[in-house]
């Protein structure tokens, strides 16, 4: 198990949370869906080792960790597992909640709710809204797709292969939210959890550019410049060139 900066990262993960309940319980009236998903995943996140890749080691934890009883840091493993496992779970939840609640209504199933959505002033953004829902193909097509993607989530997230696909077009989804209607909190707290559904994909992108980037390095021409450095700091050896041969005494 390794620890990344930054430094006490669980730590200061439980100063957020904390932090979070603190605003909730004294503006309640701004607290909005974002919020309450962090107060959420925020506990599933501590159970995860989710400073492994993209940050700097720092030996201090690993000096603390490497003090622990053996049988304690075997615990780290099913400990990430059931995290992530606790993660997921809980954004399918979202999106079928809110997926099924849409079903419901009216305006959802008749396919005009993106047109009264954007047209409220909170949820406006100037110059492009207008755009949206005054093309009828448009608002047509975005009530029904997020109707079905909310409801079929889970379905794509249980399949390995439309895996990947399906957090992209969630984070797409999510990042649309942040630009037209002004969530940036929500739509930034969901790509968030979404990231947790490309893990192995990252992971696999990574090994892969290091893997090009190794076999790159090795086909690389050098220099003459860095080949005379070379040269230069090789050891020379201890008989001379050309020195004849010590040949064995005849008897």
């Amino acid at each position: 198990m390794d620890h990344r900066v930054g430094e006490s990262g669980r730590v200061a993960l439980d100063a957020c949370r904390d932090h979070c309940g603190r605003v909730r319980s004294i503006a309640v009236g701004d607290v909005g869906g974002g919020d309450n998903l962090a107060q959420l995943v925020i506990p599933m996140l501590l159970l995860t080792n989710c400073y492994q890749h993209f940050s700097f080691s720092s030996g201090f934890a690993n000096r603390v960790i490497g003090r622990l009883p053996g049988g304690l840091r075997s615990l780290g493993v099913p400990l990430h597992n059931l995290g992530v496992a606790a993660i997921a779970v809980q954004m399918c939840l979202v999106y079928v909640v809110s997926g099924l609640y849409k079903v419901q209504g009216e305006v959802w199933q008749d396919g005009t709710a993106l047109f009264y959505i954007m047209r409220v002033p909170e949820f406006e953004l100037p110059g492009l809204s207008n755009l949206v829902y005054n093309s009828d193909v448009l608002v047509f097509l975005g009530t029904y797709s997020t109707t079905l993607f909310l409801v079929y989530f889970p379905m794509g997230i249980l399949v390995p292969r439309m895996r990947p696909w399906t957090a992209i077009a969630s984070i797409a989804f999510h990042v649309s939210i942040g630009v037209f209607m002004g969530l940036t909190g929500f739509a930034l707290t969901m790509v968030a959890c979404d990231l947790i559904f490309l893990s192995s994909a990252l992971s696999r992108a990574r090994q892969m550019a290091r893997t090009v980037g190794e076999r790159w390095s090795r086909k690389r021409p050098e220099s003459p410049r860095t080949r005379a450095v070379e040269q230069s700091t090789q050891p020379e050896s201890d008989s001379p060139v050309g020195a004849p041969v010590p040949q064995a005494a005849k008897s």
